[in-house]
């Protein structure tokens, strides 16, 4: 996959899912400590989310970085925005404001 290949599928799935979450792993098997703690808070909530394992491909693992200018995994999207990574949604979710940013989202 080129990089611009890899740009147009990260697109899509921004796109195509109200709340898409770029991860090392899966929801069921996060790989790394900030993917299991953002999952773990989105599940709190019943939301459903697209999930997106990078370490399953090196072209968006690296474009997702590029995509938003954001040099961390996990990211968390709703509709079509960013939201952050890790310690932006923990402190969203701490505040109570994640739950007026997923309000919008269907369950």
């Amino acid at each position: 996959m080129s990089a611009q290949e890899a740009l147009q599928r990260i697109k899509q799935d921004i796109e195509s899912n109200p709340v898409c979450l770029f991860m090392k792993g899966t929801p069921d098997a996060p790989q790394c400590g900030f993917s299991a703690q953002v999952v773990h808070i989105l599940n709190s909530y019943g939301v459903k989310y697209h999930a997106v394992n990078v370490l399953a491909d090196w072209d968006i693992r690296e474009g997702i970085k590029q995509y938003t200018n954001w040099p961390t995994i996990p990211q968390l999207y709703v509709n079509g925005k960013f939201i952050g990574g890790c310690d932006i949604t923990a402190e969203l979710h701490r505040k109570g404001q994640l739950a007026e940013v997923l309000g919008s989202v269907q369950k």
